[in-house]
């Protein structure tokens, strides 16, 4: 049996202006965003390519202190790549880090490049190069 994780819940202290954040500046997609009832509003979100979305927004999702989510992770394979979209888009973003770790397999970058972010609230990500999958 397969266990995937679908739906990680961001908790955020303005819906609307962490939405703009994760699909203007980081580009993910919003699947959704609903208002089913006064005072619940929910807004689904993936990065391209992924199986896994976040949810952010109001009522009907549980109560967590904003910013409160850290060490959230995504991975591409191009950290540099992924670094300049970053900077592009306007996100204050780190410079591309080496951390130790797994084998490098040819590239120095490879496992080990990161660069990390925080989203308007202060939820921490990070970013990791895997461009090869042993």
């Amino acid at each position: 049996m397969n266990w995937t994780l679908e739906v990680v819940i961001v908790p955020v202290s303005d819906v609307d202006r962490a939405k703009d954040f994760y699909s203007n500046k980081l580009g993910f997609h919003v699947d959704h965003d609903t208002q089913p009832a006064p005072g619940i509003r929910i807004c689904q979100l993936t990065p391209p390519g992924s199986g896994c979305s976040i949810v952010i927004g109001e009522g009907a999702i549980p109560k967590m202190e904003p910013g409160s989510i850290k060490g959230l992770q995504l991975v591409v394979n191009d950290v540099r790549r992924a670094h300049a979209e970053l900077v592009g888009r306007g996100v204050a973003v780190s410079d591309v880090q080496v951390l130790p770790g797994p084998s490098t397999e040819g590239d120095p970058l490879n496992n080990a490049g990161f660069v990390f972010f925080d989203d308007p609230d202060g939820n921490s990500w990070a970013v990791q190069q895997i461009s090869n999958r042993g």
